[in-house]
């Protein structure tokens, strides 16, 4: 019993002395491991005679009890004593990371607050829709090609997945006397193959303005203040005559290559212009369908594409990129 008590001091002046890691994994090898100091003295109890074996045992168990008890305090304490030192104050710190905007976010916000400020109101409709709002209340016949099948994506009673987001405009319409001044962004779906330049699921933003007198000179003036905040003063625009069943008459917006500054380039294909959306008068039955008097009233409606817009704002040449989720390309932005 005093070889233990000898013992105990040895291990605990050795044990404070043990200052790291490494020190500490000698000296738990050296006393406690399978070749240690405990166990020669568990090998010292064949040498005793049989009734001093059970007490000497007990008082070894013991012995090792406690050794292993103040080792695992004194580990914990070096554990937390390198922590410590771990921590180098006079470093500088490190950024948490930040996440951000999709680029096509980016864009929509961008395109929602040129509108907001100029007067118009944000409004919001399903995605799910019914194809009475999103053909028949716009004045799109049976025999449309649009409502193909091939073209639009059906689902159960009457239900179709949006082509547009101009059945909000009907919407709001039924339900808001003029006057109106509102844009509509969303989400449309039409039964595209993807490729560089078409995507079956993309965004779209459609406005709306409806009034005492509203003219065409109305339009081209909204549109071109809107496109001069989006691309910069410098930027022109131009009409095309087109075909839209929803308005009358209709026309294919064009604004000067931003690129080019309407020289010519690879962009807009040397033309000197790039195609953004169409636009047009509120067709006359459109307004009658809602229940607004065409000889009070008349309006104006435009749409154009966001991911076009983020395509030439960005330089991005393939639209299913926004799509991948490729966080090489996403962190761009």
């Amino acid at each position: 019993m005093n070889d233990h008590q000898s013992l105990r001091a040895e291990f605990a002046k050795a044990l404070a002395a043990a200052a790291d890691r490494d020190a500490l994994a000698a000296l738990h090898a050296g006393w406690l491991g399978r070749k240690g100091r405990l166990q020669e003295l568990f090998k010292q109890m064949k040498e005793l005679p049989g009734p001093d074996r059970p007490a000497f045992g007990a008082a070894v168990n013991v012995l090792k009890e406690e050794l292993e008890a103040a080792f695992m305090a004194r580990q914990e304490a070096v554990r937390q004593a390198e922590g410590v030192r771990a921590v180098d104050l006079s470093l500088p710190g490190h950024a948490p990371a930040q996440g951000g905007l999709h680029p096509l976010q980016q864009v929509l916000d961008r395109i929602t607050g040129i509108f907001t400020r100029m007067g118009f109101a944000v409004e919001d409709g399903p995605e799910v829709e019914t194809e009475h709002h999103n053909f028949d209340m716009l004045n799109t016949p049976f025999w449309h090609p649009a409502r193909m099948d091939s073209d639009s994506l059906y689902l159960v009673q009457g239900h179709m997945l949006r082509t547009e987001t101009s059945p909000v405009q009907v919407r709001v319409m039924q339900e808001v006397a003029p006057p109106l001044r509102i844009i509509a962004p969303g989400r449309v779906y039409r039964n595209d193959k993807p490729d560089a330049s078409h995507s079956p699921m993309f965004m779209q933003v459609e406005g709306l303005y409806v009034d005492h007198g509203v003219t065409f000179s109305d339009l081209k003036g909204t549109l071109l203040e809107f496109y001069r905040r989006m691309f910069g003063p410098q930027v022109k625009i131009r009409f095309r005559p087109h075909y839209f069943p929803f308005t009358e008459p209709s026309a294919e917006v064009d604004v000067s290559c931003i690129f080019c500054q309407g020289a010519g380039c690879r962009v807009c294909k040397h033309s000197g212009w790039l195609e953004m959306g169409g636009s047009g008068m509120v067709d006359p039955k459109v307004l009658e369908g809602v229940g607004l008097d065409t000889e009070e009233w008349t309006g104006f409606a435009f749409g154009l594409g966001v991911e076009r817009m983020a395509m030439l704002l960005y330089g991005v040449d393939d639209i299913r990129l926004f799509y991948e989720n490729d966080w090489r390309f996403l962190e761009q932005f």
